[in-house]
């Protein structure tokens, strides 16, 4: 698994495929898939599965390749080996029940730990990718989605939120398509991370429908995080009122818990972050409140977002020794087996503004 270049650059030139044409299924140049070869460049989920592809369905060792860059820190040769059991015996479900897994998914996101949730969802993943219909890229490119935000760093969700965006546009649910864009520019502009690569998603979200939906919701409200973390209060605002019209029209209700749902809870708590931000105490107070108000009390994680996010508007608003204590209490009660890449970002923003000067 350490020598995952070199596994790709053996079978492509094996299979007698270019680095160019493997350069056409992603968003990076030849010569950086030659570093990734060479080993001086990671091997990022999205490359390896245009490798695979590239490769060619008969081909045993896409399968091993995809598996190798989606679980190699992980139980590999189990989930392989659990994906080709259900390929060779005909053991697949029907649409219908893998949509209901990945539901599954989408709620256990919001209440266990990340760890447990990436292994099992890599198990389906192996298994998914066998199955080529437009539901079924839908569904995968909703799984994909919900990985990427089980990783450790946005660099490596990035390479998931891409391919989630290339399954979504192979269903040709518009729906779908929105809402993977618009999932991923949150995820990525609320942790202040990739800003240029969330406004990217956001812009491509908002572009394809300007019907109402969840996923132009979380587009516009990454635009209002975006444009925060520029020092653009205005735009941050204009953006975050485009949002809750939006939201007033297509808001999930309360009592859905789901990375697919936008319940009010939910919103409130992208609208806390957005203000601690841009140190606007008034309306950072009221969104903080509503979201402890509407929260259901098993989602311990987001409770811990709302204290991170009054930690970070108090060093905002001056009180930095007070805000990096409170951060660094709130982190220290969330037991380690809850705390998330997110989580992990926010506080480094925290600490980064203690740090600030007068």
């Amino acid at each position: 698994m350490d020598d995952l270049g070199a596994q790709l650059r053996h079978a492509r030139t094996e299979a007698g495929v270019t680095l160019a044409s493997i350069a056409a299924r992603t968003c990076y140049s030849a010569s950086h898939l030659s570093n990734v070869e060479a080993g001086r460049r990671t091997a990022t989920p999205d490359i390896v599965l245009a490798y695979a592809r590239a490769l060619g369905d008969a081909d045993v060792r896409r399968r091993d390749l995809l598996a190798a860059a989606t679980i190699a820190p992980i139980a590999a040769n189990e989930l392989i080996r659990s994906g080709f059991t259900a390929a060779l015996t005909g053991q697949r479900d029907s649409e219908d029940r893998w949509r209901d897994r990945v539901d599954q998914y989408g709620r256990d996101y919001m209440e266990i730990g990340a760890e447990s949730l990436q292994t099992r969802l890599a198990g389906d993943l192996v298994v998914m990718q066998q199955l080529d219909t437009p539901t079924m890229w839908a569904t995968a490119a909703r799984a994909l989605t919900t990985y990427g935000k089980t990783t450790k760093d946005p660099t490596e969700a990035i390479g998931w939120y891409d391919t989630a965006r290339i399954a979504a546009d192979r269903s040709d649910d518009l729906a779908i398509r929105v809402w993977v864009r618009g999932r991923a520019a949150i995820a990525l502009a609320y942790e202040g991370a990739a800003l240029p690569i969330a406004q990217r998603y956001a812009d491509e979200a908002i572009v394809l429908s300007d019907r109402p939906s969840l996923g132009r919701v979380q587009a516009l409200m990454a635009r209002a995080h975006i444009a925060a973390g520029r020092g653009d209060i205005a735009g941050a605002i204009a953006a975050d009122e485009d949002a809750r019209r939006i939201f007033d029209l297509t808001g999930s209700p309360d009592g859905e818990i789901s990375d697919a749902a936008v319940p009010a809870w939910r919103m409130a708590t992208f609208r806390s972050m957005l203000y601690a931000r841009l140190g606007m105490v008034g309306p950072g107070e009221q969104a903080q409140t509503d979201a402890d108000r509407l929260r259901p009390a098993s989602l311990t994680r987001f409770a811990t977002h709302i204290e991170l996010h009054r930690a970070l508007m108090m060093a905002k608003a001056g009180d930095r020794p007070g805000g990096l204590k409170y951060a660094r209490r709130a982190w220290a009660t969330l037991p380690a087996d809850r705390r998330s890449q997110t989580l992990g970002l926010v506080l480094r923003e925290v600490e980064r503004a203690a740090r600030q000067s007068h």
